[in-house]
């Protein structure tokens, strides 16, 4: 990859053809801030600056959102950069506790900061400020509440207690408040999932001024705010503001279903669920509206153009590196180093490496396919041993991950 060091494979050579010219730009004129550099303009017509990539990261990884697939991409940018991770012990920190500067393995205080942080957490800013530098970027991507309930359902059904007693979305959504007990353990998964996610509580006022309150310091603390339904364009604009190259977007879908597990919604599923999750909605509204916000300032017809590069890479390196092109189920897949930890009763698709591949292109195409949890472990084995490794998980790289729910 670029800026690796690593012999550049096969992939990466025949996607030249589909790859951006050299020289991305930032939006930055005038004098150049340190570490910055003058290069022509993409289409060669004026000089810009372009700023150095961004490395120090903090990415509040949502549930069900889409957002594993977002870790791969932050798991092979830190991993092939010699990037320091911030680690839990296990797989979450502590989750559905908000988060602990503590629980981060290897965290000392006034020690050295990470570089990235990504895995799940409750977010808690003033915690997270501690084991991060102070000019990381934040991030975090959010899904229509509606859809993210029924993904909800379909994996926590038998974690969260509302969901086991119901039995069934329809039968939940008839009598949502006979089933769901805010204190009991587990039934965050239930109600206002991403509104948890991100550390809040209820509001303890009545009236849209709390709420939107909550929703701008937000947008103080997130620049960018990903939409799970437009997934490639968020990538796009996630690239601009990391000032990453396109290959650092290249990227697989992760922790996906079978298709035949997800339950299409009806109209009025969809407007209960969003009703249920009133707070998620409002939050979602919010951020799809400043969403395509950014999408203006960056222009339509060339967030269009980016998204065909990135869907034409993205379909080349499937053909090149998976066997059949595409995901494959769990049961498929001998490699229990790539096999996409089982949870519940949803089978989650995996990949299988196409046979034949040369050695680089085997090491690029393995870190696209290696799950969330596995990859973790290996980023686990290179900053603290493959002993801490294992003595950590119970398990070590070779070994896979001990089992625990993402």
């Amino acid at each position: 990859m670029q800026g690796s060091g690593w012999p550049v494979p096969w992939p990466l050579l025949a996607l030249e053809a589909i790859s951006e010219p050299r020289g991305r730009l930032c939006g930055h004129r005038g004098a150049l801030p340190a570490g910055w550099r003058r290069e022509r303009g993409c289409e060669g017509l004026s000089e810009r600056a372009v700023s150095p990539p961004q490395h120090h990261i903090v990415f509040l990884k949502t549930h069900k959102t889409g957002s594993s697939s977002i870790v791969n991409l932050l798991h092979r940018f830190g991993d092939t950069r010699g990037l320091r991770f911030a680690l839990p012990p296990r797989y979450q920190f502590a989750y559905p506790n908000l988060f602990k500067a503590q629980r981060v393995k290897g965290y000392q205080p006034g020690g050295p900061r990470f570089d990235i942080l990504c895995h799940h957490m409750r977010f808690n800013l003033p915690e997270v400020q501690k084991v991060v530098p102070p000019d990381s970027f934040y991030f975090s991507i959010v899904r229509d509440p509606a859809a993210l309930a029924e993904s909800t359902f379909s994996y926590y059904r038998m974690v969260a207690p509302a969901f086991r007693q119901a039995g069934s979305l329809a039968q939940f959504l008839a009598a949502p408040d006979r089933f769901y007990n805010p204190a009991e353990r587990s039934n965050h998964y239930a109600r206002n999932q991403l509104w948890f996610d991100f550390g809040l509580a209820p509001p303890t006022q009545p009236g849209p001024e709390a709420v939107q309150a909550v929703l701008a310091w937000l947008d103080q603390t997130f620049p960018l705010m990903l939409l799970t339904e437009h997934f490639d364009e968020s990538l796009v604009l996630l690239r601009e503001a990391l000032c990453w190259a396109e290959e650092d977007m290249d990227v697989f879908q992760h922790n996906g279903r079978d298709p035949q597990a997800v339950h299409p919604l009806t109209p009025n599923q969809t407007a209960q669920l969003r009703a249920w999750n009133a707070l998620d909605w409002q939050m979602y509204v919010h951020f799809n509206q400043s969403f395509w916000r950014h999408v203006e300032a960056f222009g339509p017809d060339r967030l269009r153009a980016e998204v065909a590069r990135l869907r034409a890479r993205r379909q080349a390196l499937a053909e090149h590196c998976l066997q059949g092109g595409g995901p494959v189920d769990a049961a498929n897949i001998a490699d229990e180093r790539i096999r996409p930890f089982q949870f519940g009763q949803v089978p989650i698709l995996g990949y299988a490496l196409r046979p034949g591949l040369g050695p680089p292109d085997q090491q690029l195409c393995t870190r696209l396919i290696t799950p969330e949890l596995q990859y973790k472990d290996m980023l686990d084995a290179r900053q603290f041993g493959s002993n801490g490794s294992k003595t950590a998980h119970g398990g070590g790289v070779a070994g896979g991950p001990a089992r625990s729910p993402p």
